[in-house]
């Protein structure tokens, strides 16, 4: 009898463990939450909950390669969202962790409910339009969203699948145009957060756009495109910008073709894969298509008179653009990772090619050097003509012909490099802000010193500060005045944070006479 109690305890020991365990493997993992298409699963990871690998339209394969974004499938069942999904195809197209399935999203929300209503920060990343992915670790949104805010990041079709045109592609679409996929999967994104974000403890009302490079420069293209009006509250760009004409022979800081310059393009890619339709080249599979050429044309965004329905400059100055407070920077040195001329001969000969009647006057706020030395000033003239004269151009419009403010920074947080190192003159280069905004650095690297992660901790407070309130202002960090025409106040990330004056602003202003006369008829004409 004793030992049939004994069993009969133990076995209810058992069965109340099982259950204990049960309900803690439970614990381990959040409720699932409904959002428009199905229910979806995602895990706790360090006071967070996340979400990965969200579908927010259909796959873009088959018929649906170089068509707009369609909406998701439904799905039946509670969906897995606890890795993230292969990246863009790219490069050479080749890779497991590539696939032309690519239109997902990730989700960091430290929310405790759906009544939270915390504001929203949705990142683009960057790459040429070329590169890219949101798995990337430097873009892990979690440090972020420990600040209080529900961090998206959104994945968009890359290099020729994003963005070719052709007059084939022109005459399927009701609108007459072709490219800017890419851009419209954004678009595409972005709707997704409006209907779905506030099931993560987000305010649809609260949102927050930013990118850095080529996602800097889609920032400041939803800000100026109709199609993405009322979809964000706010905009953050870290060197980017698109305030400069079109131009058949594209130049850094004059990237843009028209959209038939776009479609002879997409003409000879065609030809260059071998068919002699859209249909037969929508049979190649993805990783076999030919490659196109890195930069401007069939692998980057497009004037095509719908999404981007005028240049930037234009649309800004007729008050035609989605109006909200900004917050834009560059760095220091961006000119160092975009192949810098070798010689003083080439410098020159270089400027003259390319600014024609202008190039006397950039020379002379940007000199060449003497011996066989080119001094930075080569360098800083790529930055300002790709980087510092849109951001600046970007602030003074807003400014003035906007309702919010702008908030202008500069980058240059870097080693004091010694002179007799191949570094010494160098700055802050293109991208490098990134791990400092995302506060990155890591931990244990003893390169990393204390004002670099002061710099760090700043910068993602301001950040945050911005898509809270639509101001970087607040408690513990130094005051960041808005800048205006009339007080045209940078913000200096160096040392610690510090407001100075816009940097080579005689550069700039030459620069400036520049773009504008690019935009009359002459300037127009001269650049054929």
């Amino acid at each position: 009898m004793e030992g049939n109690k004994l069993m009969r305890n133990k076995t209810l020991f058992v069965a109340m463990l099982a259950i204990f365990s049960t309900g803690l493997a439970m614990a381990k993992q959040p409720a699932p939450v409904r959002v428009a298409d199905g229910l979806l699963q995602g895990t706790y990871e360090n006071g967070l909950t996340v979400y990965k690998g969200i579908p927010f339209a259909a796959p873009p394969v088959g018929n649906l390669r170089w068509r707009p974004p369609q909406p998701a499938a439904k799905w039946q069942g509670v969906r897995e969202a606890d890795k993230f999904c292969p990246s863009p195809i790219q490069g050479s197209g080749k890779g497991a962790d590539m696939s032309e399935d690519c239109l997902y999203l990730n989700v960091w929300t430290p929310a405790k409910s759906a009544s939270d209503h915390l504001p929203v920060l949705v990142w683009i990343f960057g790459g040429a339009f070329n590169f890219g992915s949101t798995s990337d670790p430097m873009y892990n949104g979690a440090d972020l969203a420990r600040k209080g805010v529900v961090f998206v990041s959104i994945a968009y079709r890359l290099g020729e699948l994003g963005f070719l045109a052709d007059s084939e592609l022109s005459a399927e679409s009701p609108h007459h145009v072709s490219g800017n996929y890419g851009i419209l999967d954004m678009i595409a994104g972005l709707k997704w957060v409006q209907k779905n974000i506030a099931a993560f403890g987000g305010n649809p009302h609260r949102v927050t756009i930013f990118g850095e490079s080529a996602g800097g420069i889609a920032v400041s293209m939803l800000c100026a495109s109709p199609l993405a009006k009322g979809l964000f509250q706010g905009a953050m760009s870290e060197s980017g910008g698109n305030f400069g004409p079109t131009r058949e022979t594209t130049y850094p800081g004059e990237n843009l073709k028209t959209l038939a310059e776009a479609e002879r393009d997409g003409a000879a890619y065609l030809k260059k894969a071998g068919v002699s339709s859209i249909a037969q080249l929508r049979k190649i599979p993805a990783d076999k298509l030919p490659p196109s050429r890195f930069g401007p044309g069939m692998a980057w965004p497009i004037l095509d008179g719908w999404v981007l329905p005028a240049d930037q400059y234009t649309l800004y100055e007729e008050r035609r653009f989605n109006d909200t407070p900004i917050l834009v920077g560059y760095n220091s040195d961006e000119g160092a990772s975009f192949n810098p001329p070798k010689t003083n001969e080439q410098y020159i000969a270089e400027t003259e090619k390319r600014y024609g009647p202008f190039a006397k006057s950039l020379l002379d706020a940007y000199p060449a050097g003497v011996g066989t030395v080119v001094p930075k000033s080569a360098r800083d003239l790529t930055r300002d003509a790709a980087f510092g004269w849109h951001t600046w151009t970007w602030a003074r419009l807003e400014s003035e012909k906007g309702k919010h403010k702008a908030y202008l920074y500069y980058f240059d947080q870097h080693p004091d490099y010694p002179k007799d190192s191949p570094q010494y003159g160098y700055g802050s280069p293109h991208g490098q802000e990134v791990a400092y905004v995302f506060e990155h650095l890591g931990r244990s690297n003893p390169n990393v010193t204390k004002a670099d992660r002061r710099i760090s901790e700043d910068m993602a407070t301001y950040w945050t500060n911005f898509a809270k309130y639509g101001d970087p202002n607040g408690k513990g960090v130094p005051r960041w005045p808005a800048f205006s025409n009339a007080h045209p106040v940078v913000m200096y990330f160096h040392s610690t944070p510090h407001t100075g004056p816009v940097p080579s602003i005689k550069g700039l202003k030459a620069l400036n006479a520049y773009f504008k006369w690019r935009l009359t008829p002459a300037g127009k004409a001269w650049a054929k």
